[in-house]
């Protein structure tokens, strides 16, 4: 069955952050707030989010360190991360690319643009969710059924 899905918002900016979760409240989902990278390494442990609406330019760590380290880590690789950036260089999308990011969307951001995307990562997330249960069912019943069966 499903649960509400859970949010990270994290942006250093209060407007952004405020305009960000404002546009998610037509969301049926939860969302909790970081200020800079590293708070974002750190509520991604507490509240273990779905996705992660990640700003690039943060202090302490950028959201290309972010998203590399999330990215990097098996248990927190599966967290869907949209970056969102007033950047919109090629360079600085292909060293988003580069650092794992699921998606990027441009400052400012349009409300029904970023709807649709979170819309979509999130269904894109249950199916992967789903998959994986799946192939652990699939598993334990090859593994309960033994050899020579």
């Amino acid at each position: 069955m499903p649960t509400t899905s859970k949010i990270l918002i994290a942006d250093d900016n209060q407007a952004n952050r405020e305009l960000l979760e404002a546009y998610l409240a037509a969301v049926d989902c939860d969302t909790e707030i970081a200020v800079d990278g590293q708070d974002t390494l750190d509520k991604v442990r507490s509240f273990q989010p779905d996705l992660i609406l990640l700003d690039i330019m943060m202090p302490k760590l950028s959201g290309f360190e972010v998203c590399q380290k999330l990215k990097g880590n098996p248990a927190t690789r599966k967290i869907m991360v949209l970056m969102v950036t007033a950047l919109n260089e090629l360079g600085d999308i292909e060293r988003a690319v580069a650092a794992g990011t699921d998606d990027f969307l441009s400052k400012p951001v349009n409300k029904v643009e970023l709807l649709k995307r979170v819309a979509n990562m999130l269904r894109l997330k249950d199916v992967s969710d789903e998959n994986e249960r799946l192939r652990q069912y699939i598993q334990k019943m090859e593994d309960s059924s033994g050899p020579g069966r």
